[in-house]
């Protein structure tokens, strides 16, 4: 299996943006293991939305959760035990970007972690992250916590306005590279977000074996 896990420094960072954003310049497939709320759209409607992809390029959760709240408490409140055994990757001939839920450190059970999801899936880590004020302390914080795991990492990609030296310390002190960067759009659609050209070629990434 090859293509991408897509986590974030936190939640609201933009996880599903940068996923519909893989989605126009890949030839793959979506895949939104546990969603945790419902409304007023589930992610893999985002992404589908967004990237205007047909919906056979959009596979079924694993599990849908109703309240938008950290998966674990999600389905403690909706009486689901979440079974990391049914989070494996479905079956496809493209490459896979999975979208976890959430950090790296959010709990999908009383034991497991979004990052054991991302270990298990054996995929490369595009870590999404904010432009703005307390993302160098949170982005390399992830960082340390994915070599820690000894997993893959492919990038960052930082969503907001141009904020140049907080990308170099991205850079410098995590020893990553930036994949894109992707700011306030006026207008988010397949259009836009096909503007945005990676920095990387993610074709190459998606397939390393890193």
């Amino acid at each position: 299996m090859q293509g991408f896990f897509v986590t974030g420094t936190d939640t609201d960072v933009g996880k599903t943006l940068v996923s519909a954003w893989l989605m126009t310049h890949l030839d793959a497939d979506y895949w939104k293991p546990v969603q945790a709320g419902a409304e007023p759209e589930t992610d893999s409607v985002t992404v589908r939305r967004l990237a205007d992809i047909p919906a056979g390029r959009i596979l079924p959760e694993a599990y849908v959760l109703p309240e938008a709240v950290a998966p674990h408490e999600a389905a403690r409140r909706a009486g689901i035990t979440i079974d990391m055994a049914k989070l494996e990757a479905p079956e496809t001939d493209r490459l896979l970007i999975v979208e976890g839920a959430g950090g790296l450190l959010v709990p999908l059970t009383g034991t497991d972690y979004v990052i054991d999801l991302a270990a298990e899936l054996h995929l490369p880590v595009i870590l999404v992250a904010r432009s703005t004020l307390g993302t160098i302390n949170h982005t390399l914080l992830s960082i340390e916590a994915l070599r820690r795991r000894g997993l893959p990492l492919a990038g960052v990609v930082i969503n907001g306005p141009e904020t140049p030296h907080n990308r170099v310390a991205i850079e410098r002190y995590g020893e990553v590279n930036v994949i894109a960067e992707i700011p306030w759009l006026p207008e988010l659609t397949r259009a836009s977000l096909l503007e945005i050209e990676p920095e990387l070629d993610l074709e190459k990434l998606a397939r390393a074996e890193m």
